[in-house]
């Protein structure tokens, strides 16, 4: 009659060891800070040091401490999540906009602001609210163009550099429309 007994304490105790494992494994281990808190925390904070009482007194006043109650707004436990940092590519980003339509109001835009763009072959260039053969775009044989109703198209059909020119307002801007493959 002993043997079921022993076998139920046997059993109660290996679970509550698995139960207790993970929670011992990971005491030692300080906890990351949220993103928010790790953004504006001084750059000598390290996050290998183990928080003090001192520290969490001397916080900033826009940032409080972290609740110690060990849990989520969702009542799940807390867990320390380890990212790892991406590494850096070696591909250049491109901001080019592609073979896409890009419309642009020249009733509502700043044109002094825009300098330069960058298409693929095939993309264009809208060009709403100007009158007909104010839009020049040059060299002629990289660009297409088009006038209806108050809208110049400027398809983009071979690669190299063109510069649109827009009469406004008694001056002149300048675009110069990078166009790549």
């Amino acid at each position: 009659m002993h043997r079921p007994t022993f076998r139920r304490t046997a059993l109660a105790g290996a679970f509550a060891l698995l139960a207790a494992a993970p929670l011992a494994a990971c005491a030692g281990d300080p906890l990351a800070p949220l993103p928010a808190e790790a953004a504006g925390s001084a750059p000598a904070a390290s996050a290998s040091a183990a928080p003090s009482a001192s520290s969490s007194t001397s916080a900033r006043p826009g940032n409080s401490p972290p609740s110690g109650t060990g849990s989520t707004s969702t009542g799940k436990p807390a867990r320390p999540t380890t990212t790892k940092p991406k590494p850096p590519t070696t591909k250049p980003t491109s901001t080019c906009y592609g073979a896409v339509r890009y419309d642009l109001d020249l009733q509502s835009t700043e044109l002094a602001l825009i300098k330069s763009m960058c298409f693929r072959v095939g993309g264009v260039l809208r060009l709403q609210g100007i009158g007909p053969g104010l839009v020049t775009a040059k060299p002629d044989s990289l660009v297409s163009g088009h006038y209806e109703g108050g809208v110049v198209d400027l398809r983009f059909v071979r690669t190299g550099t063109v510069t649109v020119t827009i009469p406004q307002d008694e001056q002149t801007y300048t675009i110069t429309v990078v166009v790549i493959s």
